[in-house]
């Protein structure tokens, strides 16, 4: 397939992985850029000295393109941006903040840039800043979600109607149907996060990447919503922050409890109880542990075979 998104990426298929914290580094990165994707290096858990150690990694583990994720309310932002800039990284998937402040800056060094959104007044601001395309994240997506609570399939098509720019899909999706869904929505390219978590290049703990695959309908709840919507698995600590909201407890209440690290320690370390466990709605449909290429095979294939199933319906 030849579209927009492959031809801005130079990559084979329009599937980029989502950079999650905790769980996207050199190696998954890598390995889904081998395979023909898109893989992007999750730097908002990642010290500056990290960052580029893990940059430097992927470039040894794969000639092909491959992206960093930059939330932009990271406290060492420009120092990551100088990362990025120092060692040339071709794509930048900002996140978490105004893409007006930077995406100059980024471009200004021949850097193709990408912000992730939530709602279509925010992709319109978003090509208006010079962004090169955009992430449309539906509200079924794991980690930080959008406060519009809007859902993939409503988002869509609403962001594409809105923007000239080419338009990913995000939230929810991680097969090859889900793909072809979202193309018929209008996107040109999906972004998947959840589906690589349950992969052996992922750097997320053991024990998270089999609660992924163990978990059924309804283990996901979106949570933290005074604070910073977040999509998380049902355990010990979710149970006390829903006490809290049940409650009524605003939003410093919230950020005590929440404190610092509460996402390494679950995802990251393996803290099933007392981690935050940041996870799409799809993941009730991921029931076993699959290498990256893998992944990315199966999505192409299931895509084709799908297509060809209905290119001759007619209604």
């Amino acid at each position: 397939m030849t579209n927009r998104i492959t031809q801005l990426f130079g990559i084979r298929y329009p599937i980029i992985q989502a950079g999650m914290i905790w769980c996207s580094g050199h190696r998954l990165a890598s390995a889904v850029s081998n395979a023909g994707g898109l893989g992007i290096i999750g730097s908002g858990s990642m010290y500056p000295d990290v960052l580029r150690e893990h940059v430097r990694k992927c470039k040894l583990a794969t000639d092909r393109p491959f992206a960093v994720n930059l939330p932009l309310l990271y406290p060492d932002t420009e120092k990551h941006l100088q990362t990025i800039i120092d060692e040339r990284v071709p794509i930048v998937f900002s996140s978490a903040g105004n893409p007006k402040k930077w995406t100059p800056l980024l471009k200004e060094h021949g850097i193709t840039v990408v912000h992730v959104v939530a709602s279509s007044l925010l992709a319109k601001k978003c090509e208006d800043a010079g962004c090169d395309a955009v992430v449309a994240e539906g509200f079924e997506a794991g980690g930080h979600n959008g406060r519009e609570e809007t859902t993939t399939m409503v988002l869509i098509p609403q962001v594409v109607r809105e923007v000239g720019i080419p338009v990913i899909a995000a939230g929810g999706i991680g097969t090859g149907r889900g793909m072809l869904a979202a193309f018929a929505l209008g996107a040109e390219g999906v972004q998947i996060g959840s589906r690589f978590v349950a992969s052996p290049e992922s750097s997320a703990h053991g024990l998270f990447k089999q609660a992924v695959i163990d978990a059924k309908e309804g283990d996901t709840r979106l949570s933290l919503k005074k604070l910073v919507p977040v999509r998380l698995l049902r355990n010990r600590f979710f149970e006390a922050v829903k006490a809290l909201e049940d409650r009524g407890a605003e939003g410093a209440e919230l950020l005590e409890l929440l404190g610092r690290a509460r996402a390494k320690k679950g995802m990251f370390e393996g803290d099933m109880d007392e981690g935050e466990l940041e996870i799409g709605q799809i993941s009730a449909y991921i029931d076993a542990m699959k290498p990256a290429a893998d992944i990315v095979k199966e999505i192409v294939d299931e895509f084709n075979a799908v297509n060809a199933e209905l290119g001759g319906q007619r209604l």
